[in-house]
């Protein structure tokens, strides 16, 4: 399985290599609307801005690309999960932190392509900030051309389509090649685009990385069964 496949066009990425349309990190959102569209909340403007303090920048999300019933909320959770565990409902497009008191924060996720994805539980054994990228043995054979000239690996930026942050999952001592990470396509988010791994937008991972240690247990279920 490939560790993420964000090349989702012909089209090239601003400096690096093709990696899908709309390339551009999203603009800065403003609290004016446009003649047609919604006008934001102070707090959604504030928790999707620009994140500073970072090696490299996290650009503001263009809220108007994102369905809003895919921006993080708390809300109640009935799933029966222990506290602390990460549930990924990949059909309903959302991925749970279980909290106490029957509640959970909900983001919205782009997830693997039909017969892409990983389902089962898991373990988060590793952490990055602007981890890098490479395209897996399959993803090369499979499509030498495109991602042939990429073997040797891409290092972590803002063009990097792991975004800001990874959590990787393992089953036992194996690593699943599954990901959970950032997205340079916010668009994608509530779509089923990847190569498997599980995307949020880079607020969003940045978010979930700071809340969940190493050891957090994982479960990626279909629709229906996240208990929400």
């Amino acid at each position: 399985m490939a560790s993420d496949d964000p090349i989702t066009s012909s089209r090239l990425s601003r400096r690096l290599f093709m990696l899908g349309a709309p390339l551009a990190l999203a603009a800065c959102q403003t609290t004016q609307p446009s003649a047609r569209g919604p006008v934001y909340s102070s707090h959604l403007v504030s928790m999707y801005g620009p994140v500073e303090g970072e090696p490299h920048p996290v650009d503001a999300v263009d809220l108007d690309e994102v369905d809003p019933q895919f921006l993080r909320q708390e809300v109640d959770y009935s799933g029966g999960y222990a506290p602390g565990t990460i549930v990924v409902d990949i059909d309903k497009r959302y991925l749970y932190l279980v909290e106490r008191g029957g509640r959970a924060i909900r983001y919205g996720v782009g997830v693997g392509k039909q017969g892409y994805s990983f389902k089962g539980w898991a373990t988060i054994r590793r952490k990055e900030k602007w981890p890098g990228w490479t395209p897996t043995t399959n993803m090369i054979r499979l499509q030498p051309e495109r991602y042939g000239p990429y073997a040797g690996g891409l290092p972590g930026g803002e063009d990097n389509p792991l975004g800001p942050r990874a959590l990787y999952l393992y089953d036992g001592d194996r690593d699943t090649m599954f990901r959970i990470h950032g997205t340079i396509e916010p668009w994608s988010i509530g779509k089923q685009v990847s190569s498997g791994c599980i995307r949020l937008l880079n607020q969003d991972i940045i978010d979930l990385y700071e809340r969940v240690p190493l050891g957090t247990r994982v479960m990626v279920v279909g629709s229906g069964s996240a208990g929400a």
